[in-house]
């Protein structure tokens, strides 16, 4: 079976394998699991911040971000396509007691002359802004450049408002940028990665920022049922992650780019060409048929349309093999 529903369907490599089945373990509620702490530092390491905190999953380290950095009753502003407000389930209103605030999305970027005005002045009728948020890479397929994010934490400084970076797949972002994920890590006061998308491992992101911040963070990951034992099993193949798994991305960069380039030479195929900076090919099919249905026949899966086009991931687990597969099996079907 072909995979390419998300990258989040990759199994782990043999090498994290034997490493989870000997990673050196504590108890993280602790603090003493000597591999949970190795990771920890890594990830602080990696993006220029003081400290860092492994959690079960990225929507938690969002949800725990937001929790640490605002109020009951303020409010976060965010893009109206952002992943917390469209498929975190409504969780910053229900854990954290915030509103979420909208902006224009343009492929994740706010309107910069808009956003000055979605900042609440102070006045007992508005919540409090307490947080804004980014997403780089966002679920488009688009990168944020660096002058648009240091553009809008500029104006959050100004206003005395902290900025939170879902970065899910933020080393995907850097390495289409170019730069270093600190650069990245410099345009806000907080940053989660997810460790089991791209890069490959089972379980778990890092919330990462500074230690005051992960102090309290802490806290509440431990109020959200966060708190875990021996997770130096999980850290172990992180830890992999980290050192192996980043430096391979731009193949799975490359290998969009190359399945857009074929999917246009096919009839009816219309790809989203602006959106094609990470690993993630997006496109509509003029076709009646249910493209999913038609490529699973061939054991290959897909998600279905939504938002009326289709989307096709690449990761670790799509060789060249696997590759020429789904593109011969999407030249009979379109044909």
């Amino acid at each position: 079976m072909i995979d390419v529903r998300s990258d989040t369907v990759t199994r782990p490599t043999q090498a994290m394998r034997e490493a989870m089945a000997h990673a050196l373990v504590g108890d993280d509620v602790y603090g003493d699991d000597p591999t949970i702490n190795t990771l920890e530092e890594k990830a602080a390491r990696l993006l220029g911040k003081e400290a860092a905190m492994f959690t079960p999953s990225g929507t938690f380290a969002n949800q725990c971000a937001i929790m640490t950095h605002t109020r009951r009753g303020e409010e976060i502003i965010l893009t109206e396509d952002a992943h917390i407000l469209q498929h975190e389930a409504g969780a910053p209103a229900l854990l954290s007691g915030v509103n979420m605030r909208t902006g224009k999305s343009f492929l994740g970027k706010y309107d910069l002359a808009e956003l000055e005005t979605l900042f609440r002045g102070e006045d007992i009728h508005y919540p409090r802004t307490g947080l804004v948020c980014l997403e780089n890479a966002h679920g488009s397929g688009a990168v944020i450049d660096l002058e648009h994010m240091k553009a809008v934490h500029d104006m959050a400084k100004e206003r005395g408002v902290p900025v939170h970076v879902d970065g899910a797949r933020l080393f995907n972002a850097a390495v289409s940028l170019g730069v270093d994920a600190s650069k990245i890590a410099e345009q806000c006061e907080s940053v989660c990665f997810c460790l089991s998308k791209g890069l490959m491992a089972p379980v778990g992101s890092l919330l990462v920022g500074s230690e005051k911040f992960i102090y309290h963070a802490r806290r509440n990951r431990k109020l959200m049922g966060g708190g875990m034992r021996q997770a130096g099993i999980l850290a172990a193949a992180g830890i992999l992650s980290l050192d192996e798994q980043v430096g391979r991305l731009h193949l799975d960069h490359a290998r969009a780019k190359k399945l857009a380039e074929e999917l246009e030479k096919l009839p009816e195929v219309h790809v989203e060409k602006d959106r094609l900076d990470i690993n993630m090919v997006f496109f509509r099919w003029d076709d009646e048929r249910p493209l999913e249905e038609e490529l699973l026949k061939r054991n290959i899966l897909m998600n279905g349309i939504e938002y009326g086009e289709y989307r096709i991931v690449m990761h670790g687990d799509i060789d060249d093999e696997k590759f020429e597969a789904l593109m011969q099996a999407l030249r009979d079907i379109c044909s």
